[in-house]
């Protein structure tokens, strides 16, 4: 697989990651799914990825936890699926919401949980994808922190509309405070052609 994720690709490898839980008889995995992985799932564009980014889990109860960490049991199985199919050795990793500074841990947008899509590989391994509207909420805030190109052409992928760009900004200032960020935001807006969600923020 040369550790390049298609929408195939990544299907196949949470086959054999739920396998190798059911082998292990690990205790059920419940992961909640961001990033490129999500997009490629669900359809909103057709590119692949490197990895499958873990925003948060599900408990026994259905409440959202933090994925900080992830449990022992799942890395090792994920780690065999690497060695397996050729992925990079983080291939399913929590990088969104590790440390303080997390997606989690900083919080989630409203009514994320309501929004996700679930798949069912086994009883020991169910995966949540986030929904359109979440992708964009994260996408302009990766963009505005990072400026990465792969991220920008993500964004314009979900097609999002005024409101939804005005709404993500808002939930984005609520994890960097800072007016120099808030100046990063409108100045992005405004280069993609959003001046009235620009000057609402």
């Amino acid at each position: 697989m040369s550790g390049v994720l298609t929408k195939e690709a990544l299907d196949r490898a949470f086959k054999l990651l739920s396998g190798r839980l059911e082998l292990a008889q690990s205790e059920p995995v419940r992961l909640v799914i961001c990033g490129g992985s999500a997009l490629i799932a669900m359809g909103f564009r057709q590119r692949t990825t490197n990895d499958a980014d873990v925003v948060a889990m599900i408990n026994e109860a259905g409440e959202l936890v933090s994925p900080d960490p992830l449990p022992p049991a799942l890395l090792e199985a994920s780690a065999q699926v690497a060695r397996d199919l050729g992925l990079n050795e983080n291939w399913l990793n929590n990088e969104p919401s590790r440390n303080d500074g997390g997606l989690f841990q900083l919080g989630l947008p409203h009514g994320f949980a309501g929004r996700l899509t679930k798949q069912v590989f086994s009883s020991r391994l169910t995966i949540y994808y986030i929904g359109r509207l979440d992708q964009i909420y994260f996408k302009l805030y990766a963009v505005a922190d990072q400026r990465d190109d792969t991220h920008i052409a993500d964004l314009r992928a979900l097609k999002p509309t005024e409101t939804e760009l005005e709404d993500a900004a808002r939930w984005a200032m609520t994890h960097d405070v800072s007016e120099g960020f808030r100046m990063v935001l409108i100045e992005l807006l405004n280069q993609m052609g959003h001046e009235s969600a620009a000057k609402n923020i």
